[in-house]
């Protein structure tokens, strides 16, 4: 008789756990993201127009001058040393606020009309950078 009550005290209580946790709240959590966008122009002779676009969670865009990747006289590495600090500045205060990096996309524009026999050497290079943060 004892193991019998045992039993059921056992039972009942295995079945009382398990509806206590089939009731349990949503726990999964909620974010707020933040994109930046890199948009750095690949314009000969230093014409082209770069910058750095935050959306921010609250509907606010920042935009921010960047170097282009030519000069007059070509490639200007000093340019994109330049721009490549900026943008891990950037990612570094974004993370240090607790901003967490999702997801990195690239795409390139070719620009110009290469393909019809002109010279092709306009464009955009842009990268995207995604990040969340608890809410």
């Amino acid at each position: 008789m004892k193991k019998t009550f045992l039993w059921i005290i056992a039972v009942v209580a295995t079945s009382a756990i398990t509806l206590l946790v089939s009731f349990k709240t949503d726990t999964k959590e909620k974010y707020n993201f933040l994109q930046i966008s890199t948009i750095e122009s690949v314009v000969p002779g230093g014409l082209g127009r770069s910058r750095m676009i935050s959306s921010n969670p609250d509907g606010t865009v920042n935009e921010e001058k960047m170097e282009n990747f030519f000069s007059m006289v070509g490639i200007n590495f000093g340019n994109i040393r330049k721009n490549d600090q900026q943008i891990t500045e950037k990612i570094n205060n974004i993370v240090n606020d607790g901003w967490e990096l999702v997801s990195v996309s690239t795409g390139v524009y070719p620009g110009g009309d290469g393909d019809k026999g002109g010279t092709g050497a306009t464009g955009i290079f842009i990268t995207r950078y995604l990040f969340k943060k608890a809410v």
